[in-house]
């Protein structure tokens, strides 16, 4: 398992500087760097990250809420513990047949 986690490549869902907080005390971005729109919600699990540097500045993190401002949408995000690859082998775990 551990070399199938190894060869993921990992997709962003939502562009974000994770270490880019603003007075909420949650990373930050706009809606319109995320890949698919729809998918980004309160609630939702995505990953984030800064493309150009994937390798360390990937992380999953939890949608907290979208607030309108006149220069767009912006997306507060909650990161999560631990690296991506964690959530990979968890959802791995959990969708493997029995």
């Amino acid at each position: 398992m551990l070399g199938v986690l190894s060869t993921l490549v990992t997709t962003l869902d939502i562009t974000a500087d994770l270490n880019d907080e603003d007075d909420t005390g949650y990373v930050w971005t706009f809606l319109d760097e995320a890949r698919d729109p729809s998918v980004v919600r309160p609630g939702a699990i995505v990953v984030a990250g800064t493309p150009s540097a994937p390798a360390v500045a990937v992380a999953v993190a939890e949608v907290i809420d979208l607030v309108t401002k006149p220069g767009g949408t912006v997306v507060h995000l909650r990161i999560l513990p631990g690296p991506v690859s964690d959530y990979a082998a968890a959802v791995l775990r959990s969708t493997a047949s029995a």
